[in-house]
């Protein structure tokens, strides 16, 4: 594979030296409907930007995008000024022995900046000269060569390696930043090695590995994995333009549709906290998520998706892009009112995780329990936990409630966590733990049992650990059964929003009441976050310790 890699890139460094033929970046806007609400706000947006008073994140791809729309000549050669900075910019730093801006964090910008260069030079090409084209060329050619080589990657001449990361794991959300910024330069470069570097290698590891990921999502997580709003988009560019239909070569892009729609609360306005949390640590519906499910229901050809997906769309808090420079993609079409989901459990096993809500009204009870994969490094120490919902958070990560959003320990988490020397047993990747779903009945029952105990990697701390849950009636009991090593002390935690107030087998916080059937006598205590760390800003966990090899606990509403 590593020889045929090398051999593509001889034949795309040949053909970078080829004057390009007419470029073919087909993505088809006729979708845009001209007297919408949604067309005024972004060509407002644009036009706030020709006058010289651009928004935040405003970028070159959305004037280009207004060029192609109107025809407009300020629109293209605001789009070719833009680019030409960049391009300037980067022979600057070049010039000073240094690397370019779009080598930047490891070079996670080099979607959107490719796909701005890539679209001014297509669509708004006529308005640049032969050698700002010339030059434009020589920066991307060179930028995708040491994107996918980086330990040979130069700048200016000069050797400077990067270190290649995420370049062969499709699962990454800069996998997907290289994967626009090489499918947006091959289309409007129309390189024909590249074209084939992408067709038998690239997006072959993709599909291969999307594929097995059934019932949608990510395994990044909720925050990151919303990434994947890029990997559709390009589906659509890649259909558009080449007539090949990834988004719908297998189930994924239909089944996170599913997905999000079950990943999302009952009211509507918040997601499941899975994995880190950056942007902001509390799982608020952003545009992100939003336009997520647009590009879905754009590309999906099941009927029935793009229905649902119409129906989230039309409920959800953010009714249209909270960003200006987010408004291009409003552009897409959300459709009619849709049709409200049927099914109230749903297993995306390919990510790991088992959604289920006592019905579809803002006053439901709503579960996430956690048991899978654990390979990314934006996922959390999470194998075996579960959050609970109803009109608030009742019990979940006390990640939300942090300033960094990236607290992955098994302590934030609602799990069984196992001390040795007082310090938590860590859960390890690669690792796959095992969910069998026993039963499922009306009002979103759920009977699971899961086999927790290859998250810790074989480490003798922890020799079994099995974790049953029966939700039913809006009640969750968690039976949780462990054998581990002499010295191993096993507690099992749960993360409250607020000030439980505690007396004897039972804890009160909010409106969740937890009783501890088993073991008897044990011990509940309290953990105020904001005193173990700074990065915590509120938040509670109630431990509980007691005799024996097995916990058995109540979590119901008051």
């Amino acid at each position: 594979m590593a020889q045929h890699r090398v051999a593509i890139w001889m034949a795309v460094l040949f053909l970078a030296l080829v004057p390009a033929a007419r470029a073919a970046v087909k993505l088809d806007l006729s979708y845009v409907d001209k007297h919408s609400a949604e067309y005024r706000r972004f060509k407002g947006f644009v036009d706030r930007a020709v006058a010289g008073d651009p928004g935040y994140g405003f970028s070159a791809t959305d004037a280009a995008y207004m060029y192609r729309l109107t025809g407009e000549r300020r629109y293209g050669a605001l789009a070719v000024s833009m680019v030409e900075a960049q391009v300037s910019a980067a022979e600057a730093a070049m010039a000073a022995g240094e690397a370019p801006p779009i080598a930047g964090d490891s070079f996670l910008g080099v979607g959107p900046m490719l796909r701005d260069m890539a679209l001014a030079y297509d669509w708004c090409g006529e308005l640049a000269t032969p050698d700002q084209k010339a030059r434009w060329k020589a920066y991307a050619d060179q930028t995708l060569a040491n994107v996918w080589h980086p330990y040979v990657a130069r700048w200016g001449g000069h050797w400077m390696p990067g270190n290649g990361w995420a370049i062969e794991d499709p699962g990454n959300n800069y996998f997907y930043s290289f994967l626009q910024a090489t499918m947006y330069w091959t289309l409007a470069s129309d390189n024909a090695a590249l074209k084939s570097f992408l067709q038998n290698d690239r997006l072959p590891l993709l599909t291969a590995y999307v594929a097995r990921l059934p019932g949608g999502g990510s395994r990044e997580g909720t925050s990151y994995g919303a990434s994947l709003r890029t990997l559709f988009g390009l589906y659509r560019l890649w259909h558009d333009s080449t007539g090949v239909d990834l988004a719908n070569a297998n189930g994924h892009l239909t089944d996170t549709i599913r997905y999000w729609v079950h990943a999302t609360v009952p009211t509507m306005d918040r997601f499941a906290p899975i994995g880190d949390q950056p942007r902001v640590s509390v799982p608020e519906l952003y545009d992100y998520e939003r336009w997520l499910m647009l590009e879905a229901r754009r590309s999906t050809r099941e009927a029935a998706a793009a229905n649902l997906a119409s129906w989230w769309l039309h409920r959800i808090s953010v009714k249209r892009m909270e960003s200006g420079f987010n408004s291009r993609h409003d552009l897409l079409p959300a459709g009619d009112a849709g049709t409200a989901p049927h099914e109230l459990v749903y297993h995306a096993t390919g990510v790991g995780q088992l959604f289920a809500r006592t019905d579809w009204g803002r006053d439901a009870m709503w579960l996430d329990f956690t048991v899978g994969p654990f390979d990314q490094v934006h996922a959390h120490q999470a194998q075996g936990a579960f959050t609970l919902f109803a009109g608030d958070w009742l019990a979940v990560t006390e990640n939300i409630w942090s300033h960094s959003g990236i607290q992955q320990g098994t302590e934030t988490n609602n799990v069984v966590r196992f001390e040795r020397n007082g310090e938590p047993v860590p859960q390890v990747m690669p690792t796959t733990s095992t969910l069998t779903l026993e039963a499922t009945g009306p009002g979103g029952q759920v009977h699971a049992v899961a086999d927790l105990t290859p998250a810790y990697g074989g480490d003798p701390a922890v020799r079994a650990w099995q974790r049953r849950i029966d939700f039913q009636d809006r009640v969750l009991t968690v039976q949780d059964s462990f054998a581990v090593s002499p010295g191993i002390q096993a507690v099992f935690q749960l993360n409250v929003p607020g000030r439980p107030t505690i007396k004897g087998n039972t804890a009160v916080a909010g409106r969740l009441r937890m009783t501890v059937l088993s073991p008897a006598g044990a011990s509940l205590t309290a953990v105020d976050w904001t005193g173990v760390d700074a990065d915590y800003t509120s938040g509670w966990r109630i431990d509980v310790r007691g005799p024996g090899d097995r916990f058995v606990v109540r979590l119901e509403e008051r």
